[in-house]
């Protein structure tokens, strides 16, 4: 789960990082108040949850009244990747001396948190790996300890931070490992974290994601969510319960079983086709979500073939079947739609659908050649 930089924010504060003076506003007209209490020049920003928002025009520096007012009414509203600005972050500006990047992820081979800083901040992250990595440090940090004195120590060294500032960095650097492990995240970072002229140290952006297997532990991150900034489907599908992912592809997914939905998507792509998206209904699918899905993928109108393939385990194929014929009726489905089902009440479910013109298909293989084939004539 994604939120915004100003949400980011506030939990920096939480836990003693210091950030600019700001506030969200949604209008151009209390962007204008906002600014009249703040020392200019002052940044409108875009709260969008994409980044390049700078390269596509969402953030911009106004040093007068009737500047931030221009600025908020070009940003609100635009297009950024897709998403609509509906919000914006009016903050003041700072004097930067030096930019740096501070970020924690989770490092899957040691399986642990993974400190990461470089002195190119400002810059994209995976635009420093690729052209200069040399400018990257990466510190795992081990669980038994967490984040030491001595970890970021070594970090402001390596980013060249004057002495003066090296209590400021550490503190901000903990906090940082302190959000990550209390708040479950996938994801924290700063960039860019600024030396200012006064040399203090100041979060200018934020970015926070969260783990959404353990929001169940956090209502308080969950009511940050903002589902304005999520795809319709995806809202949909977990307010039914089902794991949804929106691609760009044509051939829509329905699978049971993340590890087999993975190999769908990876058996559509060999035969030459791109699938709308990663679909996967669970373990305990009833044929009333079983339609919910249906109505989901149908709802994307770049779908062109829809592609069942489901492994009864805990589910059953009937119930799927069931599923199939509701939604078909229901929803007049003018799709073609490609099955296989294998397993619990296999045969029963295969009964079912004889007599359609639903497409069913013995192998795995051969199903998501046939949809493939199928996708491909009617694009």
């Amino acid at each position: 789960m994604k939120i915004h930089e100003y949400q980011a924010k506030g939990i920096f504060r939480e836990y003693g990082v210091v950030t600019p003076r700001g506030e969200v506003v949604d209008s151009p007209e209390q962007a204008r108040m906002v600014a009249e209490q703040m020392q200019f020049p002052v940044a409108v920003k875009a709260q969008v949850h994409v980044g390049g928002r700078g390269k596509a025009g969402g953030v911009k520096l106004a040093r007068s009244l009737e500047e931030v007012e221009q600025h908020a009414k070009a940003i609100l509203g635009m297009q950024i990747k897709g998403v609509t600005v509906r919000k914006v972050l009016i903050e003041e500006g700072v004097d930067i001396k030096q930019e740096i990047y501070l970020g924690l992820v989770i490092d899957r081979a040691s399986k642990l948190p993974v400190m990461m800083v470089s002195a190119a901040g400002g810059v994209e992250i995976e635009e420093v790996a690729a052209k200069t990595p040399e400018k990257i440090q990466k510190m795992t940090i081990p669980s038994n300890l967490g984040l030491r004195d001595f970890h970021a120590m070594n970090a402001a060294k390596f980013i060249g931070l004057p002495v003066s500032a090296h209590r400021s960095f550490i503190q901000t650097a903990r906090a940082l490992y302190q959000i990550f492990i209390d708040k479950d995240c996938s994801l924290v970072e700063i960039n860019p974290l600024v030396l200012t002229g006064e040399g203090k140290v100041l979060a200018l952006d934020g970015k926070i994601n969260f783990d959404d297997n353990a929001l169940y532990r956090h209502p308080e991150v969950e009511a940050l969510r903002d589902e304005g900034e999520e795809a319709a489907q995806e809202v949909e599908a977990r307010h039914q319960h089902l794991n949804y992912v929106k691609l760009e592809g044509k051939i829509g997914c329905i699978v049971n079983g993340a590890g087999l939905a993975m190999g769908t998507m990876d058996l559509v792509k060999y035969f030459g086709g791109e699938p709308a998206n990663f679909l996967d209904i669970g373990g305990g699918a009833k044929p009333e979500q079983v339609r919910e899905a249906l109505r989901i993928i149908t709802s994307d109108p770049t779908v062109n073939t829809i592609f069942f393939n489901i492994f009864g385990g805990i589910v059953r194929c009937d119930r799927v079947a069931d599923g199939i014929l509701q939604a078909r009726e229901q929803l007049d489905l003018k799709l073609p739609i490609v099955i296989r089902l294998t397993g619990t009440n296999a045969d029963k479910a295969r009964e079912m659908l004889e007599g359609t013109d639903l497409i069913y298909m013995p192998t795995m293989s051969e199903a998501a050649k046939k949809a493939v084939e199928l996708s491909n004539r009617a694009a």
